[in-house]
């Protein structure tokens, strides 16, 4: 009996089959989104790009979505692309606290730290202020603004640090640390 059992688990193709079994329209729904920012806590910001493209062409172009991609533009550095998706998508969802943090994250990364803080100071708003990251980000731009002297090129390395949800928090680089 516990052969059967074994035999009937084994697949079906035949070994001399190269190709890759089918895709089964039955199946599992992948959230792509979900996906796309696992990516991006990798930092593998391409391949969330793809992730999110994906499910924009089964959601639309929602304003996480807009977020998301705007995001992982940011990652790879694409500051030209990542302006117009993250300010589309505040404009399409004006009280969602995400969009806001994420513009205001790429406001920092461009230097323009008096928008990015009154960006954060309204995502903090929406939120209530219970996000930590966004509390975190409205220090950051405030102090930036407060001592013009500490804005130099080097202290200005940053990395972006998801913290669950789509939702991202500025962090200096370890290697700009060690050198303080």
């Amino acid at each position: 009996m516990v052969i059967a059992m074994v035999a009937s688990c084994t697949e079906t193709r035949a070994p001399e089959d190269p190709f890759a079994p089918g895709v089964d329209p039955d199946g599992p729904v992948i959230d792509e989104i979900a996906v796309g920012n696992r990516l991006m806590a990798a930092g593998e910001y391409e391949l969330a790009m793809e992730s999110f493209t994906r499910a924009a062409l089964t959601e639309g172009m929602t304003p996480q979505i807009l977020t998301s991609l705007g995001t992982a533009n940011l990652g790879l550095r694409r500051i030209g692309q990542a302006e117009p998706l993250l300010r589309r998508a505040v404009e399409d969802d004006p009280d969602w606290p995400v969009a806001w943090n994420n513009l205001g994250v790429f406001l920092m990364e461009t230097g323009e730290y008096a928008e990015a803080s009154q960006v954060f100071r309204r995502a903090f708003a929406l939120d209530n202020g219970e996000s930590d990251a966004i509390r975190d980000n409205l220090r950051l731009a405030l102090a930036k603004m407060e001592n013009p002297v500490n804005n130099t090129p080097k202290e200005q390395e940053f990395k972006l640090e998801q913290r669950g949800n789509g939702q991202f928090v500025l962090r200096k680089n370890p290697a700009t640390e060690a050198e303080q």
